[in-house]
């Protein structure tokens, strides 16, 4: 075989057999926290006082602190180190935060940086043994692609709720640009207060979709947070009717994550 044609092996440094048995560790805690919300934090939750509102508002804030421990033990166990820019712009009434999807942990991170967010997550959470207890009792909104679900997410905007977004729908192919459903613009146009958009990136890439948890990079995962300026979804509305508002809001935020995710 000719020196050209063979294999580049990367090496495994950087602590790589401790990152791997921490990521297991940290796997377990995401499962085992799942459960024992389900099973004993929640019900105990329902039985102090307060309406509806207030029970939800409970859930999401129980799992929005959980899910900054959780980001806090894998940073002290060396999986990963993170840097999160303009956070205090995130959580306002009315607000929708969408997001590239590059990491299957970008929503964990995210939801910790807003206490009381609602959220549009995969369907298939809520039959999930170990996430759909979390996702019930926050009330966050499934993605099963139905009309319902944007008037739901309107809904929750409309009423003062902030909420959260991947527009891609699923995780980012690495290499490629992200691809944008305009689902999430018409969401943001009948809502939406404010539009917010946050760039995320992760170096080296980590938990996409077609990477299982203990394949893990060489090195220690970076993970950086930009929170963008504001978008006033009644620009677009004043450009015509429903369809060209989402069709150009939509292109905007295209081009607004094809410039910022693009190496400098």
């Amino acid at each position: 075989m000719d020196l050209a044609e063979q294999p580049v092996i990367t090496p495994r440094n950087d602590h790589y057999y401790l990152r791997l048995i921490a990521t297991f560790a940290s796997f377990a805690l995401f499962g085992l926290g799942g459960l024992s919300l389900r099973v004993l934090v929640f019900p105990l939750l329902r039985l102090l006082p307060g309406g509806p509102v207030r029970q939800r508002q409970r859930a999401r804030r129980t799992v929005s602190w959980l899910f900054s421990v959780f980001i806090g033990f894998m940073r002290r166990t060396g999986v990963l180190t993170f840097e999160v820019h303009g956070a205090e712009r995130l959580g306002r009434p009315g607000q929708m935060v969408i997001a590239n999807h590059p990491s299957l942990i970008d929503v964990v991170f995210l939801i910790s940086l807003m206490r009381d967010a609602n959220c549009v997550v995969k369907d298939s959470l809520w039959r999930n043994p170990f996430t759909r207890g979390p996702v019930r009792a926050a009330q966050y909104i499934s993605n099963d692609g139905s009309l319902e679900m944007l008037d739901t997410a309107v809904t929750a905007l409309a009423a003062g709720q902030s909420l959260i977004v991947f527009p891609e729908g699923t995780r980012t192919t690495p290499g490629h640009a992200p691809v944008l459903h305009r689902g999430a613009a018409a969401i943001a146009l009948r809502g939406a207060r404010v539009l917010t958009p946050v760039t995320i990136r992760v170096h080296p890439t980590t938990l996409t979709k077609a990477e299982p948890w203990y394949r893990i990079p060489c090195r220690r995962v970076h993970f950086s947070f930009h929170v963008g300026a504001d978008i006033d979804p009644e620009a677009y509305n004043a450009l015509g009717a429903a369809p060209k508002a989402s069709r150009l809001l939509n292109d905007h935020l295209h081009h607004y994550f094809m410039k910022e995710l693009t190496p400098r």
